[in-house]
């Protein structure tokens, strides 16, 4: 396989990150929460990446933040893969350059409602470790957290407040 090239997403880049995101969840919701979250507080564009292979967007992730009390961390959601590019390690990609990037600015920790056994992969563990709560219905080991920094979260506690464009 070609070299995949993490990226910041650039202006020109929207429309294929929406076509990325509805082809890999085959639905339109992450890809309109995507949009929606550009225009928000939460919305860092630093952390809104995408893996490209032969200039062709075939994977995108967005760490956007989110609070934990008085705490500032980060949320993982959306990651996406084409469906035609998936099981080739972009996922893996995207997520190591963007934790990287995260702690390069500053952010100490990371949570995300996802796969248990996918996020384990990268030392995510389960959020309720801590004692954070998610707002969603989701089961214990989906909603998941990683310290950054060592102890970031040591004396963090309570209900993640995401950005209201993921309540809608």
């Amino acid at each position: 396989m070609e070299t995949v090239i993490i990226r910041e997403e650039r202006s020109n880049d929207l429309n294929n990150v929406y076509n990325v995101n509805n082809n890999a969840f085959q639905q339109e919701d992450e890809a309109k929460l995507v949009n929606a979250l550009r225009g928000s507080d939460a919305f860092i564009p630093q952390l809104s990446l995408v893996a490209t292979l032969k200039d062709t967007i075939v994977g995108y992730i967005l760490f956007t933040k989110v609070t934990i009390g008085t705490n500032t961390s980060l949320a993982l959601a959306p990651l996406s893969v084409h469906s035609d590019y998936q099981r080739k390690g972009i996922g893996e990609k995207l997520i190591k350059a963007g934790l990287k990037r995260a702690e390069e600015l500053g952010f100490q920790s990371v949570i995300v409602l996802g796969h248990e056994h996918y996020y384990s992969r990268f030392s995510f563990l389960p959020a309720s470790s801590w004692n954070i709560e998610s707002p969603f219905n989701a089961p214990d080991g989906a909603f998941r957290a990683i310290e950054l920094v060592p102890d970031a979260l040591k004396d963090v506690s309570g209900l993640v407040m995401y950005d209201k464009a993921f309540l809608e």
